[in-house]
């Protein structure tokens, strides 16, 4: 709350506060983009997607004109879609690192992506394209973990800000040791995925509509 009142919209978010919680999405961003044809990548659901079609818009062919309007069909199905951001639960951060090895047919990069989650919440993502070709699975795993650390690092001094102290903050990359494939929560960020695995990351990740 402040002097002009409680926060409902701020950089193209809307923002519903209310007693167990808050709720974040881009409703109305999503409506004007139906009407204007632009695209952000902003969402954590259409990430990946909205990011592969990018590399392309200097030249863009009729295949990835027909990609982004499949996102965009996508946007128009599940407009209230948010992320929710409860007030119970810890303030422990873990961070999920993914590399999808070579997966560009263009140039054999691989693709690197991480999110942060504080408790249940997550509160930072990104995924990109790695600048140097990996000669193998596990090079790109470290490449897409070195990513990691430099974000978490920052996360970690902000915390401080809040007299939160992170001494250990796990990093969860693809290895049997430390967590399996199938809990790997990056993998939104770094490859496509069918739909009943989409959907449960999704839900693991907070990504609902507001019931």
């Amino acid at each position: 709350m402040s002097m002009k009142g409680e926060l409902s919209f701020f950089l193209g978010l809307q923002v519903k506060q209310m007693k167990d919680g808050t709720f974040i999405n881009q409703t109305k961003y999503t409506r004007d983009l139906m009407k204007k044809f632009g695209m952000e990548a902003s969402r954590p659901d259409i990430n990946f997607a909205v990011g592969l079609c990018a590399r392309f818009q200097s030249t863009p062919k009729e295949s990835h004109m027909t990609a982004a309007k499949r996102i965009l069909r996508y946007l128009k199905g599940c407009q209230e879609v948010g992320l929710w951001y409860p007030k119970e639960g810890g303030f422990k951060l873990i961070g999920y690192s993914d590399s999808d090895y070579a997966r560009c047919r263009v140039d054999r990069k691989s693709t690197s992506g991480t999110c942060q989650m504080l408790g249940n919440r997550m509160v930072s993502w990104f995924n990109m394209k790695e600048n140097s070709i990996a000669t193998s699975t596990i090079e790109a795993e470290y490449i897409a973990a070195g990513c990691y650390c430099a974000q978490v690092l920052w996360m970690r001094q902000k915390l401080r800000d809040y007299e939160i102290e992170e001494k250990q903050i796990p990093i969860m990359c693809d290895n049997t040791k430390y967590i399996s494939t199938d809990k790997q929560l990056a993998d939104i960020f770094t490859k496509p995925l069918c739909e009943s695995r989409f959907e449960e990351l999704k839900n693991e990740l907070g990504l609902n509509e507001l019931s």
